[in-house]
């Protein structure tokens, strides 16, 4: 059994988050803080350094991620709010983040944290600071467009790029979408609706509004990348088992100094005519020896939606392996 008495140091990072309302007017809440844990808070640039007994430190971790939520949630934490979560971690309740693991939290929203939920989730997380292209190749519901645009508003927050540059393949529109009404834009938008609703999710409204007028973010299709550079850009090429060999190369060679790609698809959901043409499946061979490059695969183990999304994927491989061997026979 390990000593709670043995002294230890937590980082705790806090990039992006309100440090006013965090810490309070002259540091306030902190002052607070360590009267009440007597241990002393250090807060350096992005991060808050804890270094006490280990019980102290974790029961201040505890504290400290409770009011980071509430600071992301656009709350000013006040006397009373400080005292109910210390009140909690004492013992008369749990905080939602009671148990989280502060060391893979990707993004700080109103609505919680953004954080990877599986061990594929966590590799495909990890992975990406490795590399500066990452391929995403999974079943629907494993949360590759979810994490890939989370990780992309993290950098732009913590101004590791200047923009993000969001594209997919609009297979399903198909080249003819003169039959469609409304101008272009009207056409294609339910194609990339999938980016919208992921940066909603994670940046308040009047901002992304901002971000989107001023293209710090950027939403098009694929087609419109042609001939462009994309340097200080974080980009992410979604529902990629729909591009072409081209596409594929025209793609992946938009990368400018200072940037890095995610590219998510599901092999297994290829709307071309002739699935075998797919640029997701032919780019495999063909980039996996190259250094900085890195393939990571999801599996029906890595779905985060409804529990029986899980179970339909299982079936469906079943019965496609059962179908293959029948025809081979």
């Amino acid at each position: 059994m390990s000593d709670p008495t043995r002294i230890i140091q937590k980082k705790i990072s806090i990039k992006g988050v309100d440090q006013l309302k965090l810490f309070g007017l002259q540091d306030k809440n902190l002052r607070r803080l360590e009267e009440r844990f007597k241990i002393t808070i250090v807060a350096r640039g992005t991060e808050i350094h804890l270094s006490g007994q280990a019980d102290v430190v974790e029961r201040l971790e505890k504290v400290l991620l409770e009011l980071i939520l509430m600071t992301t949630r656009e709350q000013t934490i006040t006397e009373k709010d400080l005292q109910t979560v210390l009140d909690l971690v004492n013992g008369t309740g749990s905080p939602a983040v009671m148990n989280d693991n502060l060391d893979t939290v990707i993004l700080y929203t109103k609505d919680g944290v953004i954080k990877p939920k599986s061990s594929g989730q966590n590799a495909f997380y990890q992975k990406s600071f490795q590399n500066d292209i990452l391929f995403a190749i999974g079943p629907a519901g494993t949360g590759k467009t979810f994490l890939a645009v989370a990780m992309a508003v993290a950098a732009l927050r913590d101004k590791l790029v200047n923009r993000i540059v969001l594209t997919r393949p609009a297979v399903e529109a198909g080249e003819n979408l003169g039959f469609l009404p409304g101008d272009f834009k009207e056409k294609i938008d339910p194609y990339l609706r999938p980016l919208y609703d992921a940066l909603n999710d994670m940046i308040p409204a009047d901002k992304l509004k901002r971000y989107l007028e001023s293209r710090v973010i950027e939403i098009v299709p694929l087609a419109y990348m042609r001939g462009r550079t994309l340097n200080d850009a974080f980009a992410i090429l979604d529902e990629a088992q729909n591009t072409s060999f081209n596409q594929m190369k025209m793609f992946l060679t938009r990368l400018g100094l200072n940037s890095k790609a995610i590219i998510t698809g599901d092999i297994t959901q290829i709307d071309l005519p002739d699935t075998g043409s797919s640029g997701l499946v032919q780019v495999r061979s063909i980039v996996s020896d190259i250094e900085g490059i890195e393939i990571i695969y999801l599996t029906e183990r890595d779905v985060v939606r409804h529990r029986l999304v899980r179970d339909i994927i299982k079936a469906y491989e079943v019965y496609e392996t059962n179908n293959n061997k029948s025809s081979h026979t």
